[in-house]
Formats: C-alpha cells, structure tokens, sequence
C-alpha cells in the first residue's frame, strides 16, 4: 500500500469485514484488511442463511470473498494482528504484531466475537458439529432430534420456545441453579420440558456427534444435538483501549451509521450487534461503509472549498 495514507483501515476480515471492503473498493478509496485468519466459526463444517451460498463453508465463504474483491485493486489484505491504535479522526496510525505500520483516516472494527472457554468437559469436541449455539444457523440439521438446551435464566425463557420450533423433544440443563421464577418452571412443565440443574458432569460423544449429557447427580440425558448459550468477549481489546464505549455485554457501541462513540471510528458485525448470523454481518458491513465513504466524500469536497 506504499506510504500514503489510507482512506480506511478495515480490523477484521469476517463477514462485516469483507463486505466492507467491497463496498469501499468499489467506491475507490484506499483500504486495508488486517485479519488473523481464525474466526470464531473456525469450528463450523457450513454456514447456512445466506442467500446463493447456504451450505457453504466458512473457509471458502472467505476465499470467494477475497477473489471477488481483489478485482479492486485498491484493497489489500494483510494476515496480522492490530495490536495498538493512536492519533485521531483523519490520522490514525496502527501497529501490527509484525512489526507493520500504517496510517488510516478512518477505522472500521469488524473485530467479531469470541467464544470463552465453558468448563464442560466434552463440549469442545462436539461444538461446531453437533454442538451449536444459534438454531437459525443449525436447527434444520437438528430438526425433530432430541436435543439439550444449555442456558438459564431469562435467556433460557426466549431460547427453549425459539428451538421448539426445530424439535420437540428437548431436555434442559441449567449447569447450576436455574435462576428461574416459579411460573417459569411451571411453564416448562406445561409444555413437557423436562429441567435439570445438576452441574453437567461431562458430555459423550463419537466423531463430534454427541450421543448423551451425563450429569454430577448421576442423571444421562441422551441427545443427538445441543443448543447452548456462549460466554462472549469482544474479538479485540483496541476499540476499548482507543476509548469506545462497550456494554455491559462487550457489545461496542454505535449510532446506525455504525459510528461508534470516537469521532472516526466506527464497528460493525458482531461485535456491534447482537444478530449473529452471517448474513447479519455482511449486511452492517455493507451499510457502514457506505456511511464511512460517504463521510470521506464530504470532507474531500469540503476541504476544496
């Protein structure tokens, strides 16, 4: 990318990533993607819900992406990590754990989300397979199978009749108290839910395919599937450690331009939103980085007055 100053410095190459990248590459602008290569979907076999390339795997999802952008040759793509941030709105300068330096107006986080290791034994070896944590994802590959739901509380509430949509044979299992009200429980029952919290002891499994749930109190649950609830963290630390705000859930806050709470920065994917999906994602990339070259085209044309 040579030493001039790049219209917009792209950390992540997700979905959100990689859509942004298009849009801005099509626009003309100077950009680069800075991207580790290990999403947090790493784990999946296919990725489903995105029109034209349901089924697809997310591996190839990214190198038909990639192909398709580097018709714009004013896009690059660098394997890397971002590891600080520093200056403001039109001079950002970023470090890379390489050793690489650039300089960026504008900044987009696609940085994701990342998983937090569950102390399940077993659920490693099963998640991605037959392990799962959103059903509009992988519920059709579960459909009418009997199944474990991982959650609790409130959370638990909206899970357990969304997944009912899927199966009605489902199990679950709070891994610890329930956190629920009694009415709560009493829905459950009315609807042949059975409930557990017992701490889950371990979880049995051949070839990724779970066969059963084996709980501290002795109680085995078989099941072809789970569904269960992420311990999420932001993908990167930078956009906290350059001062944007994030909620309680490790969610960066944005306006609906994407713009997050530091002039010239903004996020999009799901580290800026709760709709995990790839298609989700793809989309808020898109959208934000219309808004960001449409702020660059602004100041170009205000700066010739």
């Amino acid at each position: 990318m040579g030493k001039q100053i790049l219209d917009v410095a792209i950390i992540g190459g997700g979905p959100a990533g990689l859509n942004a990248a298009l849009v801005l590459g099509r626009a003309r602008k100077r950009v680069v993607v800075i991207d580790e290569g290990s999403p947090r979907n790493l784990v999946t076999h296919a990725s489903h819900g995105f029109l034209t390339r349901d089924g697809v795997a997310p591996s190839e999802f990214r190198a038909l992406a990639k192909q398709e952008i580097s018709v714009y040759p004013s896009v690059a793509f660098i394997k890397d990590i971002a590891i600080s941030i520093e200056g403001s709105d039109g001079q950002f300068r970023i470090i890379t754990k390489h050793g690489r330096s650039f300089k960026s107006k504008k900044i987009l986080f696609a940085v994701g989300m990342k998983d937090r290791p569950l102390a399940i034994p077993g659920l490693d070896e099963v998640y991605g397979k037959s392990a799962f944590v959103c059903p509009y994802c992988d519920g059709w590959e579960l459909r009418d199978k009997p199944l474990v739901i991982i959650n609790k509380g409130t959370e638990l509430m909206h899970f357990a009749p969304l997944i009912s949509g899927w199966t009605n044979h489902l199990t679950i299992c709070t891994n610890g108290p329930d956190q629920l009200t009694d009415d709560e429980r009493k829905e459950l029952e009315q609807h042949q839910v059975s409930l557990f919290d017992s701490v889950i002891k371990h979880i049995d499994s051949n070839d990724g395919i779970v066969k059963q749930v084996v709980l501290e109190d002795g109680t085995i649950i078989a099941c072809r599937g789970i569904f269960f609830k992420p311990d999420l963290v932001t993908g990167s630390t930078l956009p906290q450690a350059l001062g944007c705000e994030i909620t309680e859930a490790g969610m960066i806050i944005t306006d609906d331009f994407g713009k997050t709470t530091i002039s010239g920065v903004y996020s999009a994917g799901d580290a800026a939103s709760k709709l995990y999906q790839t298609i989700a994602a793809a989309s808020t990339g898109a959208f934000t980085a219309a808004a960001i070259n449409n702020a660059l085209n602004i100041e170009t044309w205000s700066s010739a007055k």
